[in-house]
């Protein structure tokens, strides 16, 4: 792959993120069936490929490996390249991640009386849910993309309705198609 990361894909790739439960993985899923990118749910891929160092039984999490994470990560990133496919990847970090990988990023953002009954039905214990309420509230996942990325490639997206979904993978659907449009 090239220095930056871009000038031997013909595809674009994609970062999604945000707290967890703002609809990342649902919106990454659509996102990949209507432009033919390979979705890598980062969450599964951890798990598939024990990318984890212990568990923090207080937050119910296991405790991420980055390095191990981030080897599998740029197997899968280049394979799709080779292909001719572009990824959109789903995870609530985003920092972690090198700046050449992406094309794009968003931050999905959920109001918090949303958020909590998503949570609420995940079976989230009260100080995880509590955790990841307080992170929304400061937006801490949008502040983290904007200081991991170059400022024009960050957008803050509503995540509350189906309709603000759809509004999301359109968006990106044209985004592709220029970004494909613009390197032939």
């Amino acid at each position: 792959m090239s220095e930056d990361g871009s000038s031997q894909r013909t595809r674009p790739n994609v970062l999604i993120t945000g707290t967890p439960g703002t609809g990342k993985t649902s919106l990454a899923v659509i996102i990949a069936e209507r432009t033919g990118m390979k979705h890598i749910n980062v969450g599964e891929l951890i798990k598939e490929h024990s990318c984890h160092d212990g568990r923090d039984e207080e937050l119910s999490t296991n405790i991420l490996d980055e390095d191990k994470l981030l080897d599998a990560m740029e197997v899968i990133i280049e394979e799709a390249a080779q292909e001719g496919q572009g990824i959109v990847a789903d995870f609530h970090v985003c920092e972690i991640f090198p700046e050449r990988w992406f094309d794009v990023v968003l931050c999905l953002r959920t109001s918090t009386d949303i958020l909590f009954d998503r949570l609420t039905a995940r079976g989230y214990n009260e100080k995880k849910r509590s955790s990841n309420m307080e992170a929304e509230i400061m937006q801490v996942v949008l502040e983290e993309s904007r200081e991991s990325y170059a400022p024009e490639i960050v957008h803050e997206c509503p995540s509350n309705t189906i309709e603000d979904m759809e509004s999301n993978v359109t968006r990106i659907e044209q985004w592709t198609k220029h970004w494909i449009k613009d390197r032939t």
